[in-house]
This record gives C-alpha cells, sequence and structure tokens, in this order.
C-alpha cells in the first residue's frame, strides 16, 4: 500500500529538471521509485544515533558522465545525495559500489565536516542490467559528499 501512495504522489521520482540534465548527458541507466534503506550511526548536529535505520524511496541514474542518486521523503522534491562524475580524482569520505543489485554508499561522516562523527551507509535496491554494468567506466567511486547531504540523508530538519 506504501508503495502505491508513494508513486501515485511522486515520492521517489526525478524531478523534471534532473531529467532533463540527465538526458542530456547521455542517459545509461535510470530507475524512479528505487527502494533505499539508509544506515546511520553517530552524531552530526541535531541529532545522536548509535544505530538508527530509515527507509526511503528515490532514483538512481547512470549517466555517460556521472552518478546521480537522490533521495525522496515528500511529493515532487529530491534532494541529491550523490552526484559524482566518472573521470573525477579518487579522494573523499564517500565510497560508491555499483553492481546489478544497484548501489551501495558508504560515507565516513567526519571526514566530511569535523562537526559530525560516524558512519552512514545507503543502499539503492535497483536491479542494474548486465550490459549497462559492463559498459560502465568503472564500478567503484571515491567522491566527496557535501555536509548537507548527509543532513539530509539523516533526516535533521536544520542545516548545521
Amino acid at each position: 500500500m506504501a508503495v502505491i501512495v508513494r508513486r501515485l504522489l511522486g515520492i521517489g521520482k526525478l524531478p523534471d529538471d534532473l531529467h532533463a540534465q540527465v538526458e542530456a548527458e547521455g542517459l545509461l541507466y535510470l530507475s524512479d521509485f528505487v527502494a533505499v534503506t539508509r544506515r546511520f550511526s553517530g552524531v552530526i548536529p541535531g541529532v545522536r544515533l548509535p544505530h538508527s535505520v530509515a527507509y526511503y524511496t528515490g532514483s538512481l541514474v547512470l549517466t555517460g558522465k556521472r552518478v546521480l542518486a537522490t533521495l525522496s521523503m515528500l511529493p515532487k522534491l529530491a534532494g541529491v545525495i550523490v552526484d559524482a562524475p566518472w573521470d573525477a580524482p579518487p579522494s573523499g569520505a564517500a565510497t560508491a559500489d555499483i553492481s546489478a543489485a544497484g548501489l551501495e554508499v558508504s560515507v565516513d561522516v567526519a571526514r566530511v565536516d569535523e562537526k559530525f562523527s560516524g558512519e552512514l551507509s545507503l543502499v539503492y535496491k535497483a536491479e542494474i542490467p548486465a550490459d549497462v554494468i559492463s559498459g560502465l567506466p568503472v564500478r567503484t567511486l571515491t567522491f566527496d559528499m557535501a555536509a548537507d547531504c548527509v543532513v539530509r540523508a539523516v533526516g535533521v530538519t536544520d542545516s548545521p
């Protein structure tokens, strides 16, 4: 029932402006209404969680230029969580692993902001076809994640 309501309200759908951008970049894969499991253990200003698990929906996009993943909590609003170019130098606090089962993101949040501590993981459960996987430049990316992306993923309402 919850899935039907989310689809009707558009929770988990890529916004039109982002859709136009990814189309222009050479769309390799797009999946809306993807089940996302978020696990967080740590501290960010506004919340201290020893272990928290939450379930969201979002979009997962692979283009000729980048990997893009969003989280949605409200209709027609999707926050970009992952925006990693294929050719970015391998440095940063976040690692994304792409497989046929979807996208798994691991973040050492202490490296994102000195006020943060702990670990964040996001699992986007999507069936990515083998031909798409084999055509990707890399299957593992290391990238910088913005502090507001961590705050959004953890669900804190006020940005630090």
